[in-house]
């Protein structure tokens, strides 16, 4: 029988030694927090305890970075080939445990199971890439400029490497930093979310069934109480020479201000306000394809969801039509439901943001086309949302500037180029922007001028290991994925400059 701490789970797991429940995972062994204390984790689905984990705090910091700075020490001399091969290892593990950790991550993120599978194998697209990228780390020699001199550029790794992730998609977005850095060479510690701590913690111990020495990859667990405190220390440890953050903009500029204090190196990946743009000329099939599996995907709990849905007004009025038509074919429930195709929010604090952005919306003139925008008990339990559409949103709502990270759609209405290029750049965010028409002028100049570090053209799905993936203004700096790009964040560029007798 499996069990997760003190608690049963509503499942078993193929592999009953994939986790070991109340336990973190540090230098290749599950290990208790310091202080012996420990914290629930629910299952969005039913609103209740089904697990248990360690509730680190600073003391336990210390230990797991120290662990992690002498795996560094061995594992940062292993050459490329030898990192990509145990990369590739660890790719094939986690494929094989799909089943087990799909099961994990619906009962900690309230996802559909199609949804936690879909996590899972788009995840796996990381660590599939960087087992090459791991190969194509190269420096560089320059003839200077004066007579006898060359240049020489050698890349290495930086060190251990913090990673702070959020709840929405644990499971992809630790893989997109951890590979990341395991193919630059480094050694990382994960403090996971307080609502999605399991599946980073059976990635850890999958690791280390790969070969990895013990503390390349480390994972700490914490209570939303003690997360401040643990995330200062990680940025503040000595020996974090870099800390790679995905979460909101207000907790970004905390973890920037740490950062500056010791000069770390770091990476922001912070919220969006998306817009999603469809010009006259769009194929409304398309469009509505991409908006439902963009929109309502985790209950649109996704920083690059479409958060402010722009429609050409002479065709605002069809294309309402189909968008709710094809919404009421969604089915609200747990996500290990047959046939569920939209789960629970995460957490409960999700659901009290969204009704205060929706009554705000209401207030200041919105119309409700479908939903309620409140709070819903599926089978008596659970923190659900039915999928909620308003028309007659205008620029001056809360939902227009800040990310709903709710079920809860917005749609305005434009009439020109000019002027939804202005409407869509006028927020603090530039996460995403999608744009949709058949114009290819348009579109190119919609690729230029809309302020967004993404741009979806004719697509809702711009997330790829093979591109960059960041934003820019208030959704945050840095990239993550990419050629070149997200290996270079765990690297050092150092120069050599000799002279050389050019006489015989």
């Amino acid at each position: 029988m499996t069990t997760f701490g003190a608690l049963q789970p509503p499942f078993e797991l193929t592999d009953p030694d994939l986790l070991k429940g109340a336990s973190c995972y540090v230098n290749g062994q599950w290990v208790q927090a310091l202080g012996e204390e420990t914290f629930r984790v629910i299952d969005p689905g039913s609103g209740k305890a089904w697990a248990t984990c360690p509730d680190c705090s600073v003391e336990d910091v210390g230990p797991a970075v120290q662990s992690s700075q002498t795996a560094f020490e061995v594992y940062s001399k292993f050459p490329p080939r030898k990192r990509a091969q145990l990369i590739s290892a660890w790719h094939h593990l986690i494929v094989a445990a799909r089943d087990d950790i799909a099961k994990i991550l619906v009962h900690e993120t309230g996802k559909p199971l199609a949804e936690a599978y879909g996590e899972l194998d788009y995840a796996t697209t990381f660590t599939w890439w960087f087992i090459g990228e791991a190969e194509r780390i190269h420096g560089s020699t320059s003839h200077l400029a004066l007579p006898g001199r060359r240049s020489l550029v050698i890349k290495q790794p930086l060190g251990v490497a913090a990673a702070l992730v959020p709840w929405n998609f644990p499971i992809a977005l630790v893989l997109r930093k951890v590979s990341a850095a395991m193919a630059a060479g480094c050694a990382m510690v994960v403090k996971t979310s307080p609502e999605t701590p399991l599946s980073a913690l059976c990635l850890a111990n999958l690791a280390t069934r790969a070969g990895f020495p013990p503390g390349t990859l480390n994972v700490l667990t914490t209570s939303l109480e003690n997360t401040p405190a643990v995330a200062e220390a990680l940025c503040l440890n000595p020996l974090v020479k870099k800390v790679t953050f995905t979460g909101s903009t207000r907790v970004g500029k905390i973890i920037a201000s740490y950062c500056a204090k010791t000069l770390t190196k770091h990476t922001l990946e912070l919220g969006g306000n998306c817009p999603f743009i469809i010009f006259e000329d769009a194929n409304l099939d398309q469009v509505i394809e991409q908006l439902m599996a963009l929109k309502w995907r985790h209950a649109g709990q996704a920083c690059v969801t479409a958060n402010r849905v722009y429609i050409h007004r002479n065709i605002h009025d069809t294309f309402m039509k189909r968008l709710v038509m094809e919404t009421k074919k969604l089915s609200i429930g747990h996500g290990m439901q047959e046939g569920v195709t939209m789960g629970a929010l995460t957490t409960s604090r999700s659901l009290d943001k969204a009704e205060a952005l929706f009554k705000d919306a209401i207030d200041k003139g919105a119309t409700v086309v479908m939903g309620s925008g409140q709070r819903e008990n599926v089978n008596g339990s659970g923190y659900f949302m039915a999928p909620t559409i308003l028309s007659g949103m205008s620029d001056d709502m809360e939902m227009s500037q800040e990310e709903i990270f709710a079920p809860i759609l917005g749609v305005y209405t434009f009439e020109t180029e000019k002027d939804v290029v202005r409407r869509a750049n006028d927020t603090p965010l530039g996460l995403a922007s999608y744009v949709f028409s058949k114009n290819v002028d348009r579109l190119w100049r919609m690729f230029e001028n809309l302020n967004a570090g993404m741009i979806g053209l004719n697509t809702g799905n711009n997330s790829a290991a093979e591109a960059p993936f960041g934003g820019i203004k208030d959704s945050g700096y840095g990239k993550e994925s990419g050629k070149d790009v997200a290996v270079n964040e765990f690297m050092i560029t150092k120069t050599g400059t000799l002279t050389v007798e050019e006489h015989f």
